[in-house]
């Protein structure tokens, strides 16, 4: 349910729509509904979302917001990151309140991961 005045809902641009969609499939279990060629949506994960097809990509080096998950078990999450092809951008580092770690999906858009719990 939408909550007034909250966030509600994030778009990404996608060039590889097919492999973000398969990335976030097997590392988080994301499953998506397409709308056309150019636009899948994504949702119960925390904050509803889509993909829309754009050579374009969201890195926070260059200005864009930075979208972070929590992990109980930050290891395990690095791994399923790499096994299905996220490239990491910021291996695991530790910052007042816990560690986390910086990648990028197939279509080169980044995110984070964090967790409070010890290594």
């Amino acid at each position: 349910m939408s909550t007034h005045e909250k966030l509600d809902y994030v778009e990404f641009p996608a060039a590889d729509m097919d492999a973000t969609k398969a990335f976030f499939s097997k590392v988080f279990g994301w499953s998506f509904e397409q709308f056309g060629p150019d636009y899948c949506a994504f949702s119960k994960q925390g904050l509803d979302g889509g993909f829309y097809r754009s050579e374009l990509y969201s890195n926070s080096a260059r200005g864009a917001a930075l979208l972070v998950f929590y992990s109980e078990d930050l290891a395990a999450t690095l791994s399923k990151v790499e096994a299905a092809g996220g490239r990491i951008e910021k291996p695991v580092f530790e910052f007042p309140g816990g560690r986390r770690f910086h990648f990028c999906e197939p279509s080169g858009n980044e995110f984070a991961v964090w967790s409070d719990k010890p290594a």
